[in-house]
């Protein structure tokens, strides 16, 4: 009934002008929505709009833009050598922090929507506190200071494990390492916060129902019940994680800076960042930032048709 009520005014005054009654009858929510709208609109929208055609030019933010085809383009895949580095950087960063860490955090937040309620609250809060300030970098640096106070280099010292401090955010044998550990643990952030709510709004009826058909054990409650329930949490935590899978950056230049040593830690968004705030080189950061918008937006569809059966 309630497809037939919406499909009626559709069907009668098109898709366009319905859109626009319901904007009108909405009017209060979206004054309510037009400061963020506005401002996102400002500084998200436009940017990325604006970066296709900066793509195509020589600008040094002092100068007019200078158009130049291709060029940019044909620089980045034939003869940039570090991007070649930091695309095979950031996909290895994205198959750990995207697919694995998915994975992870969607059953981290299962395991502990098992526990007692005081235990929910403490260990949302563990894995959740590392997207809400920037100072964690500060902490994890001191864990891994290359000297003896550094803690990791202290235990491993009292325990007899090594003679001398290891480097570790300078040594090119760890540092690539230590980025991937610190960025696999604050990828825990809103996407696992959306799982962990996702699993509070299941319905606890419809695991009785599923105890009457046969459901004999956990696992099967997750695959038949807890998973086709989750569809829009899942897709919501999914495109944040592709997000944070292929914006990977801020991780490695806060710990090991920028460059790393030897581009060991070097990704994409680290290559466009170099280019445009340091080298002031905007129409190939552009370019840049364009390849790395495109993979994104072929990785989310692809992720919104593998999860499409869940949002039925």
């Amino acid at each position: 009934m309630a497809k037939a009520s919406v499909a009626g005014p559709i069907k009668n005054q098109g898709k366009l002008k319905y859109t626009f009654h319901m904007m009108r009858v909405n009017a209060g929510c979206y004054g309510m929505m037009a400061p963020f709208l506005i401002l996102f609109t400002i500084f998200t929208i436009v940017p990325v709009i604006m970066s296709l055609p900066m793509g195509f030019t020589n600008f040094n933010m002092v100068q007019l833009p200078k158009f130049i085809g291709l060029s940019n383009f044909t620089t980045l895949f034939l003869n940039d050598d570090v991007f070649m580095i930091a695309v095979k950087n950031t996909l290895v960063m994205a198959i750990f922090t995207g697919p694995i860490g998915y994975v992870l955090s969607f059953f981290l937040a299962w395991l502990i929507n098992e526990m007692h309620p005081v235990l929910k609250t403490i260990f949302t809060f563990v894995f959740y506190a590392p997207s809400m300030t920037p100072s964690v970098y500060v902490i994890w640096q001191l864990l891994f200071s290359g000297d003896t106070y550094g803690y990791f280099n202290a235990i491993l010292m009292d325990l007899g494990i090594i003679n001398a401090p290891i480097q570790w955010l300078t040594d090119t044998g760890y540092i690539f390492v230590v980025v991937l550990i610190v960025q696999m643990w604050i990828s825990m952030g809103a996407g696992f916060l959306a799982l962990r709510a996702g699993f509070q709004n299941i319905d606890k009826s419809m695991y009785e129902a599923g105890a009457i058909e046969g459901i004999k054990n956990r696992w099967q409650e997750l695959f038949s019940i807890t998973i086709p329930s989750m569809g829009p949490q899942l897709l919501f935590a999914a495109v944040l994680q592709i997000s944070a899978a292929f914006t990977v950056g801020v991780v490695g230049q806060s710990l090991v800076g920028l460059p790393s040593t030897d581009y060991v830690a070097h990704t994409i968004m680290n290559h466009a960042t170099d280019y445009g705030t340091i080298r002031y080189e905007m129409g190939y950061s552009c370019a840049i930032c364009f390849v790395l918008f495109a993979a994104m937006l072929l990785v989310n569809k692809f992720i919104n048709w593998l999860l499409a059966k869940y949002l039925d």
